[in-house]
C-alpha cells in the first residue's frame, strides 16, 4: 500500500524560514499539505499536480509558503517563510489519485504520520 512521509519539521524562531518534505511511495497525481494548529481543525495549506505543476495556497499563505516539487529527490516540499507562532502545528503531507483542477478539494485519502512544526515568539 502506498506510504507517505514526512520531515523537516522541528523548533524555529519566528521570522525564519523551514522547509519540510514529503515523500510517498506511489505515483499520485496530486500531493498536498495540511496542518492542524493546537486545538484547532485541519486545515489546508497548499497542493501541487505533479502532472503539470499546478499549484494552489491557502490564501492566507500565499506569498509565505512555496510548494514544490523536486526532481531529483522526488519529492514535495513546502518551503514556509516569515514563520510566526501562529503557524505552529503538525503538518501533514496527503496525496490524492484522483485527476481534478481544483487541488484544494480534491479527495485527498491517503496521508502521512505528520510533522510537527513549532514556532516561536
Amino acid at each position: 500500500q502506498a506510504q507517505i512521509e514526512e520531515s523537516g519539521g522541528g523548533l524555529v524562531q519566528s521570522g525564519n524560514s523551514l522547509s519540510l518534505s514529503c515523500t510517498a511511495s506511489f505515483g499520485f497525481y496530486a500531493m498536498a499539505w495540511f496542518r492542524q494548529p493546537p486545538g484547532r481543525e485541519r486545515e489546508f495549506v497548499a497542493a501541487i499536480a505533479w502532472r503539470n505543476g499546478n499549484r494552489d495556497y491557502a490564501d492566507s499563505l500565499k506569498g509565505r509558503f512555496t510548494i514544490s516539487r523536486d526532481p531529483i529527490r522526488d519529492t514535495v516540499d513546502l518551503r514556509m517563510s516569515s514563520l510566526t507562532p501562529e503557524d505552529t502545528a503538525v503538518y501533514y503531507c496527503a496525496a490524492t489519485l484522483e485527476n481534478t483542477r481544483f487541488l484544494k478539494t480534491a479527495p485527498y485519502t491517503y496521508w502521512g504520520q505528520g510533522t510537527p512544526v513549532t514556532v516561536s515568539s
